[in-house]
């Protein structure tokens, strides 16, 4: 068993009190990416600010329990967790952190390590963030995105992955970044850089977590908004930016999941979302608890019977074949 077995044998014990989860962290050790590869040659496109350079800062005060977050992206980035027994399915994952950080450890890596064992190659995404200097800001993460796809896709066969059965799931604003590329997959928002970029970007399905959809200020998460499209109103802008308003019949299979409760991102997100899917005909699946708050993860259900959600959506995935 190595490393990420065990710490996958912690989080996956909703029935484990913290404790031992932490205990389980501890004699794992960090988990760390089997690799780390950028998404673009060269530099990202649309840079602005010369002077950017990545920053982590860890925010857990508990040793045995690592939250990292990363800012000032300037080169974007996918960090590979290969499966233990590749069975072909792979998952790209988009962390959250309201478009101001993309976080590491509760929204990527820890999913990751749970998938890995699983025969699930899982893809962490570093996006670029909106308000740190690009052109076309508002469209930079979803542009990362579509060539994080069109990327696995290419490679596919390098990491035993089958390109007819790659997912994608995000959490808060990476949920905005997940539901967008559900919605906006074929939207042109790069010129193409290299032969992958013909391939597409549509995900075989879509799980937007806790997700930010709408830029309407009557039920935005406004961090999240005023950062991506700025604080002005813009009608335009806060309709190609709202995923539920961009939804087709051609939207991907999606899972959605939401907290009662979230106090930062309002449930009214999720449940746009759902009215749209469904007057599109796409079929969905959707789950609401009744206690979880906002940003839980896998970390944050223990004692809660949002501790569900993983087996939940591992089964709905493999009901649409994404795991084989």
């Amino acid at each position: 068993m190595d490393r990420r077995d065990v710490l996958a044998a912690g989080l996956a014990g909703s029935l484990l009190p913290l404790p031992s989860i932490a205990k389980a962290r501890a004699a794992a050790g960090p988990v760390t990416p089997d690799a780390s590869i950028p998404l673009w040659p060269g530099e990202a496109p649309g840079l602005l600010d010369p002077d950017l350079r990545e920053r982590v800062t860890e925010r857990s005060k508990d040793p045995a329990i690592r939250d990292r977050a990363l800012d000032r992206i300037r080169t974007p980035r996918l960090d590979i967790f290969r499966a233990a027994k590749p069975n072909g399915a792979a998952l790209l994952i988009m962390p959250g952190g309201g478009y101001e950080r993309v976080v590491l450890d509760k929204e990527g890596y820890e999913l990751a390590a749970w998938l890995a064992p699983r025969g699930v190659t899982c893809f962490v995404l570093f996006y670029r963030l909106p308000a740190e200097g690009w052109k076309d800001a508002p469209n930079a993460p979803l542009a990362d995105a579509q060539r994080a796809m069109r990327l696995i896709r290419a490679r596919a066969a390098e990491w035993q992955v089958d390109p007819g059965r790659i997912g994608a799931m995000g959490f808060s604003a990476g949920g905005h970044v997940c539901a967008d590329l559900a919605a906006r997959f074929d939207r042109k928002v790069y010129d193409p850089v290299d032969a992958a970029d013909t391939g597409p970007a549509r995900p075989m399905l879509a799980a937007p977590i806790y997700p930010v959809v709408t830029m309407d200020p009557a039920f935005a998460h406004m961090g999240s908004r005023n950062k991506l499209i700025g604080t002005a109103r813009n009608a335009e802008l806060e309709a190609e930016h709202s995923p539920d308003r961009q939804v087709s019949a051609r939207t991907p299979p999606s899972f959605l999941l939401h907290a009662e409760d979230d106090g930062t991102v309002p449930v009214e997100n999720t449940i746009r979302l759902r009215a749209a899917l469904k007057t599109a005909n796409v079929p969905l699946e959707m789950h609401i608890f009744e206690k979880g708050g906002h940003g839980f993860g896998l970390r944050g259900t223990v004692g809660k019977p949002v501790a569900a959600w993983p087996e939940l959506f591992h089964a709905w995935a493999a009901s649409h074949g994404l795991f084989g």
